[in-house]
């Protein structure tokens, strides 16, 4: 018995590891899916910064374009590079050996990212990389400790500085990050770079539910057919036992 609870703990260490949460509180992305102005911003910074590395495999041009307000002979000319149609779904061409031996393992499909992580995980982390030279990107995330990925922004943030607080931990006083502070070298402000990170969360949270806004004027319409349904079978119901009475 005790055998077989050592072995059920160390199955759940992994899970454990990963709900552990990011070393800093997360900011609240204040997203909207109805500003499509700012979801097609986001879809331009995707396309553009992240798109190189990480797919959105479940997703189509064509949907995307339609969804978010942009002509599909725009999004055509304007946000994809590769020749793929505007029919195909948002790949790129990086294999995933290539991508192991460069980055230590296969950046993930972003799909879903704002349904597991949220949207207020991806706003904070974009806004949490600062300068870390002991790292193969010269760069590191508070957000994400030890992350395998460069600052793929950094042209437009700037190259951050971390902020450091001593902490204790296990008996000892250490510094540990608890947030950054930008150079001054992007080519954006900071508020700018902010509604950047922003608008891309506000992307990634439409990708990951395309159908949400659908879903819940579709939530809206059931509710009130509920409630004059009920309406009416109330007094339905005072029709018929009158009689019984």
């Amino acid at each position: 018995m005790m055998k077989k609870l050592v072995i059920g703990l160390f199955a759940l260490l992994p899970t454990l590891s990963m709900a552990a949460g990011p070393s800093m509180p997360l900011q609240d992305a204040n997203i909207d899916l109805k500003d499509q102005a700012s979801l097609q911003r986001g879809a331009k910074l995707f396309m553009n910064y992240c798109l190189g590395c990480h797919q959105m495999q479940y997703q189509r041009y064509q949907r995307t374009f339609r969804d978010i307000g942009i002509p599909t002979e725009i999004g055509e000319e304007t946000l994809i590079f590769d020749g793929s149609k505007v029919g195909s779904h948002i790949k790129n061409a990086m294999g995933e050996e290539d991508a192991a031996k460069w980055f230590g393992a296969a950046p993930p499909d972003l799909t879903l990212i704002a349904r597991v992580k949220s949207p207020d995980y991806i706003y904070t982390y974009l806004k949490s990389f600062y300068k870390d030279e002991s790292r193969p990107f010269g760069v590191n995330n508070v957000v994400f400790p030890s992350v395998g990925m460069p600052h793929v922004l950094q042209e437009l943030q700037g190259l951050p500085t971390p902020i450091y607080e001593e902490v204790e931990q296990n008996g000892k006083t250490v510094q540990k990050v608890v947030g950054t502070e930008t150079d001054g070298t992007g080519e954006m402000s900071v508020d700018e770079y902010d509604q950047a990170a922003r608008d891309l969360a506000n992307f990634m949270a439409y990708v990951g539910e395309p159908s949400r806004l659908d879903s819940e004027a579709l939530g809206i319409k059931v509710i009130g057919f509920l409630v004059i349904l009920f309406i009416l079978a109330f007094f339905l119901k005072k029709e018929y036992w009158r009689d019984v009475h």
